[in-house]
């Protein structure tokens, strides 16, 4: 009988996004194969400690996502843990009874934003030599950042909507300035945010400065984007060397735009489609953008990609995230399930993914 991998399900974090991370680790946990897989959930909290916690608290948790949250009083006689590179392995440690809680076979990031999403805890597993599933520093942080990942789109020839990055520290455009670059109305984001937190809509001078203020308290660097007439569409993408899209789908807003509200609090705040309805040339069009994108902003595992189709047609990439939302309904896992991979065969898959990536890895030279 093959040997049961011990997946540490980490979660929570020190980001905006923190609720929206145990929502997504909660459906992880449910799909996971017992036959095949040991789940040790680990929650990181507010204050970036990581906590060994239960899965069966976490499964028959209730409450909405704003009462979601890591704190203390997990799994019984295990506090704060720490995972430890050891050699060419690592070690789950319990830094408060000093106890060695055994290795872990693979790491499941379910981490959405910094400190997380962004190449961090992808360090640390590439030290400590653990799988970790999704993508590796390079395409996390990538990814994370909307300006770097916007030119590099850009210098790729991919079609991405116009914008102009700001840091905190330099001074901002004025909002005619950034109107006459981009139009109106404006879009403000953090740079390196997702689930449209700190997101806002400006149509005048003093929306955009708020906007601007609320993009910096999230944020030392923000994005100023043009606003794109079009339908908003997204793929799944899959794989390592050969990725693989799944059907697009589209998102119908009830809110003025795909804002935090409408994608977790409010359940009518946005219509998702699957699968969009669009031509076969179209789709397959998108799905080849979509596999492109991946590759260019070098990713691996898994990543959704958002795009825009005008009314002449043409497809805009508008951002990659390496780790989607997993919540039952979120787009990622709703589109593979729409292409006839369901939540455990995916969650499977991306496990897989992530060992063979870590076993080409070690199989690199070290020495010259």
């Amino acid at each position: 009988m093959e040997k049961r991998l011990r997946v540490g399900v980490v979660f929570g974090g020190r980001s905006a996004e923190h609720e929206v991370s145990v929502a997504s680790a909660r459906t992880v946990l449910e799909a996971m194969d017992r036959d095949r897989y040991e789940p040790v959930p680990i929650g990181i909290d507010r204050e970036g400690r990581w906590l060994l916690d239960d899965a069966r608290r976490l499964l028959e948790s209730a409450g909405h996502l704003p009462a979601l949250s890591v704190e203390r009083g997990g799994a019984p006689g295990a506090g704060e843990v720490a995972l430890v590179p050891r050699g060419r392995s690592n070690a789950l440690v319990d830094l408060e009874a000093h106890r060695d809680l055994g290795t872990l076979d693979v790491i499941f990031p379910v981490l959405h934003g910094p400190c997380g999403e962004d190449g961090s805890v992808q360090g640390l597993c590439r030290l400590a030599g653990i799988p970790c599933v999704g993508a590796g520093v390079l395409g996390s942080a990538v990814g994370m950042d909307k300006d770097v990942m916007k030119r590099l789109l850009r210098d790729a020839g991919i079609a991405t909507a116009r914008f102009l990055a700001v840091g905190r520290a330099e001074p901002a455009p004025t909002f005619g300035e950034a109107a006459a670059a981009l139009g109106v109305p404006l879009f403000v984001k953090p740079a390196n945010l997702g689930s449209s937190v700190g997101v806002s809509k400006a149509r005048t001078a003093g929306e955009f400065a708020e906007a601007l203020r609320l993009a910096f308290r999230y944020d030392t660097k923000a994005i100023v984007e043009e606003f794109v007439e079009g339908r908003e569409l997204e793929c799944s993408v899959l794989g390592n060397d050969e990725p693989v899209a799944s059907v697009p789908g589209e998102v119908l807003p009830s809110h003025e735009f795909y804002d935090y509200e409408a994608k977790y609090l409010d359940e009518h705040g946005a219509v998702l489609e699957i699968p969009a309805r669009l031509e076969p040339g179209k789709v397959e069009e998108l799905r080849a953008l979509a596999v492109r994108a991946f590759r260019v902003l070098c990713c691996s595992g898994m990543a959704r990609v958002d795009l825009f189709l005008r009314p002449d047609g043409r497809l805009l990439v508008n951002e990659i995230n390496t780790i989607p939302g997993f919540t039952r309904i979120s787009m990622y896992p709703k589109l593979w399930e729409a292409s006839g991979v369901p939540y455990p065969e995916l969650v499977d898959r991306l496990i897989r993914l992530a060992v063979e990536r870590n076993r080409e890895e070690r199989g690199l030279q070290t020495t010259v």
